[in-house]
């Protein structure tokens, strides 16, 4: 928890230094509070705003459970896209969570398991099988027509990708910017271009089963 506060605040003072042109702050909880109350007013005039703000209550209200983490239950996504393979898909679910997990394994073998941006791929495989899972937000409908995956185009938002690829916000958002992504705005959200994307986190590969 301590590692996670400390990524996400320095994540959100890199982009404010980068921007301003000014020196990072000391990469301390401490020090990384200070320098952005200090430029405060500078942070809520950028475009990101809502979401760093969203990202630091999400993390303030996980830390004041840590202590007393609620149950897990399992819900079932699907039937499971590997040769041979007859077991539901499923994924852990916390009641008290803000966001879904980014975990989806099998119930019958432990070796068939996705996390993160590999649940882009797995909804490619299940599409192809006429099952279904989750996708990000903003992503095109689900299609059972074979290869729709491939021919239509994914637009991930900043959240989107934090939760896929475990990347904070204030990183995507420099990244996005020195990469110069693909991007498009519909009702004041930014999402940005999939093959930008993964090329920049380095592509998708399934993990082996």
């Amino acid at each position: 928890m301590r590692s996670e506060i400390l990524a996400l605040l320095g994540s959100w003072a890199g982009l404010v230094a980068e921007s301003r042109r000014l020196p990072p702050p000391p990469r301390t909880v401490e020090g990384l509070t200070a320098f952005l109350l200090r430029h405060a007013g500078w942070l809520i005039t950028h475009g990101a705003v809502r979401d760093a703000s969203h990202e630091i209550a999400r993390l303030t209200r996980r830390a004041a459970r840590v202590s007393e983490p609620a149950g897990r239950r399992l819900i079932t996504v699907g039937r499971c896209p590997e040769p041979g393979c007859a077991g539901a898909l499923q994924a852990p679910i916390r009641p008290d969570a803000d966001e879904p997990p980014v975990e989806v394994r099998c119930r019958t073998e432990s070796a068939h398991r996705w996390a993160g941006h590999e649940l882009i791929l797995l909804k490619s495989r299940m599409r192809s099988d006429h099952t279904v899972v989750p996708a990000p937000s903003g992503s095109p409908p689900p299609t059972a027509r074979r290869g729709a995956y491939a021919a239509s185009t994914v637009w991930l938002t900043a959240s989107d990708i934090t939760r896929l690829w475990g990347v904070p916000s204030g990183s995507v958002y420099r990244l996005a910017s020195q990469r110069d992504w693909r991007r498009r705005s519909h009702g004041g959200r930014t999402r940005y271009h999939e093959t930008d994307v993964v090329r920049a986190l380095g592509g998708l590969e399934p993990r082996s089963a």
